[in-house]
This record gives structure tokens, C-alpha cells and sequence, in this order.
């Protein structure tokens, strides 16, 4: 069992920046592909970023791309998102999420483990 605890959530001014971090229980996160989805009121969850369990590879929506960053550190079991440049519209509650093949996806459906959320509200 693998628990996601999720931090770093809060409100900022458009163009602002947040880092989320995403701390992760067990002995082998190396081998697990970790990532972040979000969820806006009343829209559909979606795929915002992933990186591989090495870390070697990740990533990211096309709306994302240039204002967010996905990366790891194997050694404190974290993984981190940072967030520049941020929208109104990046406003929602962003979840971490694992899954236990070093292999990332965009397909929430293929992921083991999801953290409580937090909250990221981006005002104009």
C-alpha cells in the first residue's frame, strides 16, 4: 500500500508561482511512475503531468507546457510540481497519483494511488 500526501496548495495572483510537493510512503518509489491530474469545478478530471520512475522521461499537457514542471527525488520519496506563469483557468484541486510500473501515463484509469488533493486557486 502506498500512501500520496499531497502540499503546497493555496491561492496566488495570475502569474504567480506554487510548487506542489507530493510525499510518498514505501521502500520503492524508484520503481514507480508518479504524476498530477487536476480537476476544475464541474469539468472532467485531467492529465496535467507525469515523469518516469527514473525520472529519465516525463511529460506534460500541451496547455502546461513552459509554465509547469514535473520532477522527482528519489532519495526523500517526493515528487514536485512546480508552477509558474499561473491562469485563472490552472484553477482546481490537483491530485498526485502512482502507479507501480516505472512507466508513466496520461490514463488516470492506470494509476494505483491517489493523494487526498490540493487545493490551487489562481485569481485574477
Amino acid at each position: 500500500q502506498v500512501q500520496l500526501v499531497e502540499s503546497g496548495g493555496g491561492l496566488v495572483q495570475a502569474g504567480g508561482s506554487l510548487r506542489l510537493s507530493c510525499a510518498a510512503s514505501g521502500r520503492t518509489f524508484s520503481r514507480y511512475a508518479m504524476g498530477w491530474f487536476r480537476q476544475a469545478p464541474g469539468k472532467e478530471r485531467e492529465f496535467v503531468t507525469a515523469i518516469s520512475g527514473s525520472a529519465y522521461r516525463s511529460y506534460l499537457m500541451d496547455s502546461v507546457k513552459g509554465r509547469f514542471t514535473i520532477s522527482r527525488d528519489n532519495a526523500k520519496n517526493t515528487v514536485y510540481l512546480q508552477m509558474n506563469s499561473l491562469k485563472p483557468e490552472d484553477t482546481a484541486i490537483y491530485y498526485c497519483v502512482a502507479r507501480t510500473t516505472p512507466n508513466y501515463s496520461d490514463d488516470y484509469n492506470s494509476y494505483d494511488y491517489w493523494g487526498q488533493g490540493t487545493q490551487v486557486t489562481v485569481s485574477s
